[in-house]
This record gives C-alpha cells, structure tokens and sequence, in this order.
C-alpha cells in the first residue's frame, strides 16, 4: 500500500504527472479543434457503410435509429447467422469487430438490448457492431462491406436453417 505523501497533504504517494496533465491538456484542445469536421466525415463513412451492407445483403437490418446514432458507430443484425461466426471471420481477414458491447463480451448469449427493443432471439443473435475512427477511410469501408459480405453468403450457404432467401453466392 501507498501512503500519502506530505507535498500531497497526505492524500496520495508521489508527485504530480505534470507533463501527463499537460499532454491531456493539450490532446483534447487538438480533438475539440477537429471534432466537427471529423464528426462530419465518420458520418459520411458510417453512412456509406450502412448503404453497402443493407443494399447487398439480404435479411439484414441496421439497430438503432437510422440517422440519429452516433457518428463512428453502426450495428446490424444479419437473419440465419450466429454474430461471432462473422466476427470470428472477419478476424482472419485482420478486421476488428465485435457482436455487443464491451461489457457483454464474454458472454454468447443474445443482446439483452437488442431483446429489450424487441428483436426476436433468432436475429439478436446475429448481430455485429461495427466501429469507425480516425484512421478509416473510404477504401476500408468498401473493403468490409465486401468482405462481411462474402462472409454472410458462405455462412448462410453452410447453416442449414438459413432462410432460402439468404442462400446468395459471394460476389
């Protein structure tokens, strides 16, 4: 255990990280000096992406609100498909995504959000959560709509109880 230290009136052991503060300091006046346009462009790419996954791939529905969300983030559920099978995929393609929140994430159990809004178990099972951020670009977002794409047919193709409008060969 730590004790405090006295030019910290006991409170805590050490000195202050001055230079951390300072550097935090200055990382957010750099983030708030950008904020609006970088909102205005993770929009235009989540935007974009959830064109090319609704438009070519049956039996998937975007969550949420469709516009009013926020700007680096976008979650679908995708019918016939187990999430973590897709997630589990896109990995070996070196893409990071996830089926739920960080705090469910041990767990395979549906989304108890995605219950809560009143999506069937079947669907919230099938979800992927899909996050932009500084570094994307418009390229990376062509690149995982054609592979989740890829993804989903041949998933879909190897899972019996698939719905037969979701039977597509990959593109």
């Amino acid at each position: 255990q730590q004790h405090g230290g006295s030019q910290e009136s006991q409170r805590r052991a050490g000195t202050e990280n001055v230079a951390g503060a300072v550097g935090l300091a200055t990382a957010l006046q750099i983030a708030e000096a950008s904020r609006s346009a970088e909102v205005e462009r993770l929009t235009k790419l989540r935007d974009r992406l959830i064109h090319l996954i609704l438009s070519g791939i049956p039996d998937v529905q975007l969550t949420g609100h469709p516009h009013d969300r926020l700007a680096h983030h976008a979650s679908f559920v995708f019918e016939g498909v187990e999430g973590e099978s897709i997630v589990m995929a896109l990995d070996l393609r070196g893409i990071a995504a996830s089926t739920g929140s960080a705090c469910t994430s041990a767990s395979l159990d549906p989304s108890h959000v995605l219950l809560a809004l009143g999506l069937p178990a079947r669907l919230a099972i099938g979800s992927l959560r899909l996050s932009l951020g500084r570094h994307t670009t418009e390229q990376a977002v062509e690149h995982v709509a054609h592979a989740i794409r890829e993804i989903v047919a041949r998933l879909r193709n190897e899972q019996p109880l698939a719905p037969a409008s979701a039977m597509v060969a990959p593109s």
